[in-house]
């Protein structure tokens, strides 16, 4: 590929898989074990940053981390099985390889969660990374030497701006188009299947043209 080794980035909730009814399922089974009443609809319209954020809605601080650890113990139970793949989630990975390139799945999920929706799923991306949020998805990012990182929050744009990558974003979460270019979005596409053909031109476009001389 013209000395450019492509790898391009992806977020997961609400851009590779649709997790809300997965998540919907896993809050209410916490709700009901514990008897703490949690919004669950409200829950999975705020999806993107860390879970302890969204917890901080319904339990006190010093409870926080014992119940992020029951979340995340039940989470394969009840999230796994309802979660589908996102419209041209598989396509998109595919893409990057027919192209040459890696594609890895950059996420602030608990890290063996990710993994099991993706292999319920038959998505097969050539890394996975979790624990990382916002800026901070920008380490794994540069360690993988990604050019380009696509997500649906704006946390994903700051991830990608900070390792110094192209960032791609998709409204399919709960951040609407004009949020994610004052973000600093450098191109926003309306959903995952528009990402091979943009992605095509993207690597045409990085290609060394030929000797003018």
């Amino acid at each position: 590929m013209g000395g450019m080794n492509l790898t391009v980035g992806f977020d997961l909730d609400m851009t590779l898989i649709d997790s809300r009814p997965g998540i919907k399922a896993a809050y209410q089974a916490l709700s009901a074990e514990t008897g703490t009443f949690i919004d669950a609809d409200a829950a999975v319209t705020r999806l993107g940053p860390p879970l302890d954020e969204e917890l901080a809605h319904w339990f006190p601080a010093d409870e926080i981390p014992a119940m992020a650890e029951r979340y995340r113990e039940i989470y394969p139970t009840h999230a796994i099985a309802p979660t589908p793949a996102m419209p041209g989630a598989r396509e998109a990975i595919a893409a990057v390889r027919a192209l040459g390139g890696r594609a890895i799945v950059v996420t602030a999920k608990h890290e063996p969660n990710a993994r099991l929706h993706l292999a319920h799923l038959g998505i097969e991306p050539d890394a996975v990374i979790g624990w990382l949020w916002a800026e901070a998805k920008a380490v794994a990012l540069r360690e993988y030497g990604a050019q380009v990182y696509v997500g649906d929050h704006v946390g994903d744009v700051r991830g990608a701006r900070t390792a110094g990558a192209l960032s791609v974003a998709v409204p399919t979460g709960p951040c609407p188009e004009p949020e994610l270019r004052a973000a600093g979005a450098d191109v926003v596409l309306a959903d995952l299947t528009a990402l091979p053909q943009w992605l095509a031109g993207y690597v045409a476009a990085a290609r060394p043209a030929p000797d003018a001389a």
